[in-house]
């Protein structure tokens, strides 16, 4: 078995008489990629700040490759590198300086903070870009300085809180794949945290779906989507949602309707989905609903964060 690298029992967090988090228990292996899936407000940010010691839980336990956050706090920080979601650098100084400074934080002689960045650097990209300005830099630069900025201690776990937020695609890709090399090549466990459904596809050895403060499912990301089973028509439009998953459960062939009205969707599991789409839209039309958009796939992620909570992944 594993060591887990990462580990909440009953992990709870309030705020006066608002719950962020709710017993949540998280089991994250040691050398895998774990990513936290869920909405802006679901808790994600909350359990970082708890799991990387910004802030103490309400009850419950977390530890970090079997330290505890809250009694531990020091071993913990010795073994995490983190980047959180805003981006924090100072624009004056050059991006070598701003790891020089981090290095020297945690008291890394200069040889070895001489060496990392020279490796960093390389690593992310940046050798043409290390002594200018960090104001000069693009958005995408700015993440790539801070991945570099969290891999300076040379961590064991290494925390990304929305690592690809507002990047436009080419550098979202390249990000990706800094995460790949560091997990496969270095072994490093990552968890990261997200609200892009395809990037936890891409990533995750194991998805974890939060919302509400609670922990709903973990798992490979394969496996939540293959308990779903077969094919399913996703249906956008408007009208009665509840009377058109009654009228489509009789047509043969459809498993379960699962509908999101407020975000005007429902979706149809059936077994499959060529030979069903004729039917299937068919009864939509004849009883008033208004289709704007149908798309024919097999589940995913989004499918699976539906299934589970009842509504789409909101931003």
């Amino acid at each position: 078995m594993n060591q887990l690298a990462v580990e909440t029992i009953d992990l709870v967090k309030r705020y006066g008489s608002l719950t962020a988090l709710d017993h949540v228990n998280l089991q994250a292996p040691a050398g895998q990629i774990y990513a936290l899936l869920g909405p802006n407000g679901a808790g994600k940010t909350t359990l970082l700040s708890i799991l990387t010691t910004l802030i103490p839980p309400t009850s419950g336990t977390a530890r970090i490759l079997g330290y505890d956050v809250s009694r531990e706090a020091a071993e913990v920080r010795r073994r995490l590198g983190v980047t959180f979601q805003e981006m924090v650098l100072d624009p004056l100084l050059t991006g070598r300086e701003t790891l020089d400074f981090h290095g020297r934080l945690y008291r890394l002689p200069a040889a070895v903070r001489r060496q990392r960045i020279a490796e960093l650097v390389e690593l992310v990209q940046l050798t043409e870009a290390i002594d200018r300005p960090v104001k000069s830099y693009s958005g995408g630069m700015k993440r790539r300085l801070e991945l570099a900025r969290g891999l300076m201690t040379d961590p064991q776990v290494l925390v990304l809180d929305e690592p690809t937020q507002g990047l436009d695609p080419q550098n979202r890709v390249n990000i990706w794949s800094y995460i790949r090399d560091l997990n496969r090549h270095r072994g490093m466990t990552i968890l990261l945290t997200t609200h892009a459904m395809d990037e936890a596809e891409a990533l995750a050895d194991l998805v974890g779906i939060i919302d509400h403060g609670r922990l709903i499912v973990e798992g490979k990301p394969g496996d939540l989507i293959a308990a779903l089973g077969s094919d399913v028509i996703r249906v956008r439009g408007q009208g009665n949602f509840d009377h058109l998953a009654t009228t489509v459960s009789t047509i043969e062939g459809v498993n379960r309707t699962e509908i999101d009205p407020a975000d005007g969707i429902a979706l149809i599991y059936v077994d499959n989905g060529s030979r069903r789409l004729p039917a299937v839209l068919g009864t939509i039309s004849s009883n008033g609903f208004v289709a704007e958009d149908v798309t024919l796939a097999r589940p995913s992620l989004g499918d699976v964060f539906l299934h589970y909570t009842g509504t789409a992944l909101r931003d």
